[in-house]
């Protein structure tokens, strides 16, 4: 059984492809088409994830998404009779439905030399999330939870996953959402783009939770481990708050309403400094997602008693509230897939459907989040020998090195050296998160490194915290909490004792957003980190995504271009060294 999971017409859009209970291929539509966080039809990932399964749209059985217009649908009548919202949102929210053509016709016009015969199946919202999440995850029991802005009418979704079953208990209907709680008051502290989330979340740690009776006017909980919303403070539910895509690129209007500017004070501009109090906004807004995160998870384990829980939706993004789970709860294992927004729904679509046609979970944990494309030697070879024009001009040399430890080793090398390295290997990551294979290298012991990568590549906002990419086996040693993060998904305490050591990817409270690798999962990426270990008795990298204010890269023509932008130093392609000279990389 061949099955086809998307996620489209939405943000992130994105499609996969599992045979037989196997993921075989996974990516986002914004990697294809150079647009962060692409709307749309996801039809460049479907023609990857055919390419990689080798096979046609005709060999196709099922095609599941992740949205079912006739969920909920009681509440949806009810609402509309009882709150009357305004005739501009009813009819915006009509218009939008019908941009979404048939999956069908879609396949069709994109592929139009192929014949799709199978079925269309349509997977509610947040079905789709936690099946993203406990059926690919390790357990066999386990709290499930769905929390997001919105998706069918719902914005959380929550119950318990035994075997290959999830029975949903609770949801959070329209317009109640702690998505749109965040993502409101991320638009009040001058973070107005689709997913300024998580700068909220770097900026949090500057300041102090005092804005919190606020907050708790703003957000409520419920005995069941809900929330309800004071809907004084919001747009959403009787406005027509604009969600459109403009050529691929999502974006979304104005969330709060003015009564949110008299209870917390003018909203800040862009274009404005960030002062004390924005800096204790976000700390407010942090603290109060997760006291809300928190209640509705104590809550289920009152009621389950499992150890376990997994968690999917947009929210499932907040790795500060991940990384204190296991202190604010009693739970003492967790799961998060790599791509757990509206991206993973694609793989929750096709899981949720594999489930019920065959009563059967994934044919193995996702332990890994490797399923975009690779690019062979002689790709990577044909993409140096069109830009050598470009490379003697940069005063690069192109050096083959055919031996992965020697390659390891001199990448280690100039990492230590403080050079800053543009790493290309193997598939590339699903979900945001750069891991290994599409990621910008850089010495973590380095107090300036932050300094030096915004000023070379990133120019992003210097509150903004790096990452760590750590040795699994090395991470008790390092970090507060001992556990596999593979994902990026979780932020610890880095212990007392080595944040001097490793000043690059130590935020402001001692805290680091890790990455835990395993050999099995890259053993390239794997050997390398023991390198740098070898040389320098320090068991990570800095890894940041491979991009430059753009989607992470993702063909090696991609990489050559914002290595040859930046001023990077190094760049490993496959098993080719580029090396900058060295006046070049002064400069």
């Amino acid at each position: 059984m061949i099955i086809l999971g998307l996620n489209a017409y939405h943000a992130d859009s994105a499609a996969c492809l599992v045979r037989d209970g196997e993921l075989i291929a996974a990516a986002e539509e914004e990697r294809f088409r150079r647009i962060k966080h692409w709307a749309g039809f996801p039809s460049e990932a479907i023609r990857y994830c055919l390419e990689e399964a080798g096979i046609g749209l005709g060999a196709v059985d099922h095609v599941a998404i992740n949205r079912d217009p006739k969920a909920n649908f009681w509440p949806k009548i009810r609402y509309t009779l009882t709150k009357r919202p305004s005739p501009a949102l009813v009819l915006a929210r009509l218009r939008n439905r019908a941009r979404w053509g048939g999956v069908a016709e879609e396949l069709a016009s994109a592929f139009p030399n192929q014949r799709f015969g199978g079925a269309v199946h349509e997977i509610e919202h947040h079905l789709a999330h936690l099946a993203s999440a406990f059926l690919v995850s390790p357990f066999e029991e386990a709290a499930v939870v769905s929390v997001d802005g919105f998706g069918d009418f719902s914005s959380a979704a929550w119950g318990i996953g035994r075997g290959a079953e999830i029975a949903v208990e609770g949801r959070v209907l329209f317009p109640h959402s702690l998505g749109i709680f965040y993502q409101a008051l991320t638009q009040h502290l001058g973070f107005p783009k689709y997913g300024d989330e998580y700068k909220v979340m770097g900026l949090a740690p500057y300041g102090a939770p005092t804005m919190m009776d606020s907050m708790r006017r703003i957000v409520r909980l419920e005995e069941d481990g809900g929330f309800r919303l004071d809907l004084r403070y919001f747009r959403h539910h009787a406005e027509n708050v604009a969600y459109e895509w403009v050529g691929g690129e999502p974006k979304v209007g104005t969330l709060f309403a003015p009564a949110l500017e008299d209870l917390l004070g003018p909203a800040r501009r862009p274009d404005e400094p960030l002062e004390a109090r924005h800096h204790d906004l976000a700390r407010s807004i942090q603290a109060m997602f997760e006291e809300a995160v928190f209640h509705l998870y104590r809550t289920l384990h009152a009621r389950h008693g499992t150890d376990a829980i997994v968690i999917a939706g947009g929210c499932a993004f907040n790795s500060v509230a991940n990384g204190r789970l296991y202190a604010a709860t009693p739970f003492k294992r967790s799961y998060i897939q790599s791509a757990a927004g509206d991206a993973g729904g694609a793989i929750g679509a096709a899981y949720a459907l594999w489930q019920r046609e065959t009563g059967k979970r994934a044919a193995a944990p996702m332990t890994h989040a490797y399923w975009g494309p690779a690019f062979d030697a002689a790709a990577i070879r044909a993409t140096l020998d069109a830009g050598r024009t470009e490379l003697e001009a940069a005063g690069c040399t192109v050096e083959e090195i055919a031996d992965e430890d020697m390659l390891c080793r001199r990448t280690a090398e100039a990492i230590a050296a403080g050079k800053v390295i543009g790493w290309f290997q193997g598939r590339m990551e699903w979900g945001p998160r750069a891991l290994g294979n599409r990621s910008i290298l850089a010495d973590p012991r380095r107090a300036d490194m932050r300094d030096i990568l915004n000023l070379k590549i990133k120019r992003r906002e210097s509150f903004r915290p790096f990452a760590p990419s750590i040795l699994r086996e090395a991470t008790a040693t390092w970090f507060e909490t001992d556990d596999s993060v593979p994902f990026m998904m979780k932020v610890f305490q880095v212990r007392e004792e080595q944040r001097d050591r490793i000043p690059a990817v130590t935020h402001v409270d001692g805290s680091g957003r890790l990455q835990t690798v395993e050999r099995a999962a890259n053993p390239r990426y794997h050997r390398l980190i023991e390198c740098f270990a070898e040389q320098t008795g320090v068991p990570m990298v800095l890894n940041t995504s491979f991009n430059e204010n753009e989607p992470v890269v993702c063909r090696p023509e991609e990489a050559l271009a914002c290595f040859l932008r930046t001023n990077m130093d190094v760049l490993v392609l496959g098993d080719y060294f580029v090396a900058r000279a060295e006046e070049a990389t002064d400069s």
